[in-house]
């Protein structure tokens, strides 16, 4: 199902430190390989097809190559805005709008939640693009299955559909019907709720009317931007400032620096839909999750008999409604109840499951003890592939690389370090000094300290290579780039 004149933009900014240890801020939880194999974002982006094939997204900069390569994957064809610094969801929505045609009909979808059914997806998006069209601010709520204190809530008007009420907050009539009860798909949004404690989420159950607010919209571009003119107008001068300054390199659209840097950062809710009178909301009853915790991402895996979820090499024994995320080694649970164990190459987590929404206040201890693993990963992804730290001691560190075929690593030279590299897999090109030559698997060369280098790729399959440094320091900052495909030379 293919929605014209729809251009979907995916927002990608977010920490995602409720998943620690494998989400972290140099690698948020869109970008983890959490289902299948595939990240959030990918599984976005293939979701997202269904209504149109060109797409946008709205990144850090910092990640523009995790998203082109999400890109890749999903085989879409995608534009990225990149933002110099993260500034919520009411300047990323802004910088879209003013990016796009007046008339174009935007939907804004979080880049990291998981919706299992594309086709009831698309289907439901279909919904709103009467009101979106007609100039309403469509949002989409999803219909609440227990009373969450993690997400928060619509309010729609409950209103008889055979009333002749035409009160601008009474039900937005459309032709066809979601079910046997003949209700209305688009309803007008009475009030937003922040998330609430677990009593008030119990009555909002009960009283009706309430929905799980998606982060979802779909509305014109126009719309957009005269709803950040009447409510948040500081916003929309920030971000006209800085698209008017922007620059464009292949697929990335970049913000002029300062003027974003200077836009106030708030929510589109906080900024504009609190405040809207023009707000509708279409409900989606399918399957849907924010992933926001460990909880939720243990849900999506199936359970056995005592309710406990193995991802991995995972081994529960005696164990009760237990979660084991263990891709790279055996780890065992025994005799366990009601606990969340994410393991992962540098971190361990053990949490009650009662206790899984306060991972980020630890995140947030290790970080002010400059503990690397809070915002670091081991592995590093790079524009021609990525590289792991295996080890590191004093005056030493060993990494295992990957090159991408046909990649090639900067021209650069180092200050403080020599490196020593073994391939183990595939074919390396190497430049050093003024030669050039190949590597085969088990050959091995050495670039002493203050020579210029680079290394590249020119097979069809993914070079494997170890190197070793050594020097008086080892920092990602000690690299001089004389050239480089990826913008990156000073």
């Amino acid at each position: 199902m293919s929605v014209t004149n729809i251009l979907p933009v995916l927002l990608c900014g977010g920490s995602g430190t409720r998943l620690w240890p494998l989400s972290r801020k140099a690698f948020p939880k869109q970008f983890v390989p959490l289902i299948n194999g595939k990240s959030l974002l990918q599984l976005t982006l293939e979701r997202v097809k269904h209504i149109s094939p060109q797409m946008q997204t709205v990144a850090s900069d910092e990640h523009r190559f995790l998203v082109q390569e999400a890109a890749e994957a999903a085989g879409v064809s995608a534009r990225h805005i990149l933002e110099p610094v993260g500034r919520n969801t009411a300047p990323a929505m802004a910088v879209a709008a003013l990016n796009a045609q007046p008339d174009q009909l935007l939907l804004f979808a979080p880049a990291d939640h998981h919706i299992p059914d594309a086709q009831a997806f698309a289907a439901t998006i279909q919904k709103g693009v009467p009101s979106a069209q007609a100039g309403y601010i469509v949002t989409f709520g999803v219909l609440p299955t227990f009373p969450s204190t993690a997400y928060g809530y619509i309010k729609v008007v409950n209103h008889d559909p055979r009333s002749t009420n035409n009160d601008q907050r009474s039900i937005l009539f459309n032709t066809r019907s979601t079910g046997t009860n003949h209700e209305p798909p688009v309803f007008n949004v009475a009030r937003f709720i922040e998330k609430p404690d677990a009593d008030s989420a119990r009555q909002l159950l009960l009283a009706g009317g309430h929905y799980w607010n998606a982060g979802i919209f779909l509305a014109k571009a126009s719309t957009i931007i005269m709803a950040l003119e009447q409510h948040a107008p500081d916003i929309l001068t920030a971000c006209r400032l800085a698209t008017a300054q922007q620059t464009e390199d292949g697929l990335f659209i970049r913000l002029d620096p300062e003027a974003f840097a200077a836009c106030p950062s708030d929510s589109i809710d906080y900024a504009v839909l609190e405040h809207h009178d023009k707000v509708a909301m279409v409900p989606f009853t399918g399957q849907w999750s924010d992933v926001g915790s460990w909880n939720a991402v243990a849900e999506l895996t199936p359970a056995d008999e005592m309710a406990n979820r193995i991802h991995g090499q995972g081994r529960a024994v005696q164990a009760n409604n237990t979660y084991i995320h263990a891709p790279h080694r055996p780890v065992v649970a025994l005799g366990t109840r009601d606990l969340l164990i994410i393991d992962s190459p540098d971190a361990l987590l053990v949490a009650a499951c009662s206790h899984a929404e306060l991972v980020k206040t630890v995140v947030a201890e290790l970080e002010a003890t400059g503990a690397p693993q809070a915002t670091q990963h081991r592995r590093a992804a790079r524009p021609w592939g990525a590289y792991d730290c295996v080890d590191v001691g004093e005056r030493f560190q060993v990494k295992r690389i990957t090159v991408k075929p046909g990649a090639k690593l900067s021209l650069q030279m180092h200050h403080h370090r020599a490196e020593h590299w073994i391939v183990v897999k595939g074919t390396a090109k190497v430049t050093r000094g003024e030669e050039t030559f190949l590597l085969s698997e088990n050959q091995s060369t050495y670039i002493s300290l203050g020579t210029a280098h680079r290394l590249e790729n020119p097979g069809k399959t993914p070079l494997e290579m170890i190197e070793v440094q050594s020097g008086s320091y080892l920092g990602e900052d000690d690299i001089v780039r004389f050239e480089d495909n990826y913008g990156r030379s000073k």
